[in-house]
């Protein structure tokens, strides 16, 4: 479920986040389902309880998973993070479209680049 990558410059709880995330943004992970306690996933992980309990907090800051005092955390409605995901790419996606007009990039070459993307060519560079 979740690897610890020793040799990336992210701080552990950082690969905990984006690992649930993807987990729960694909559908792994059900909405309203527990997730494991910060004691068993830090023993399981053999990690610190206090990286999984920042990971905890990161996530429920995020909007990813929600805490029921005395019972745990949750998996939040993937409907709503999937849109707020959505949401959030688009609006990178405008910034890039208006800085790539600024620098003289064409309608034409930014359509053709997304085309090449969605079809999964690579393209040139």
């Amino acid at each position: 479920m979740i690897i610890i990558n020793y040799k990336d410059r992210r701080p552990i709880y950082e690969q905990v986040v984006e690992r649930f995330k993807e987990l729960i943004l694909g559908g792994a992970l059900e909405p309203d389902s527990q997730l494991p306690s910060v004691r068993a996933l830090a023993m399981e992980l053999s990690i610190n309880p206090n990286t999984i309990q920042r990971a905890y907090a990161e996530l429920e800051h995020q909007g990813f998973i929600y805490s029921v005092k005395g019972k745990g955390s949750y998996i939040a409605s993937a409907g709503l993070l999937l849109q707020k995901k959505n949401s959030e790419v688009l609006q990178a996606l405008k910034q890039m479209v208006q800085e790539a007009r600024k620098l003289g990039i064409t309608e034409d070459q930014i359509i053709l680049i997304v085309k090449q993307i969605f079809r999964g060519d690579s393209g040139n560079d």
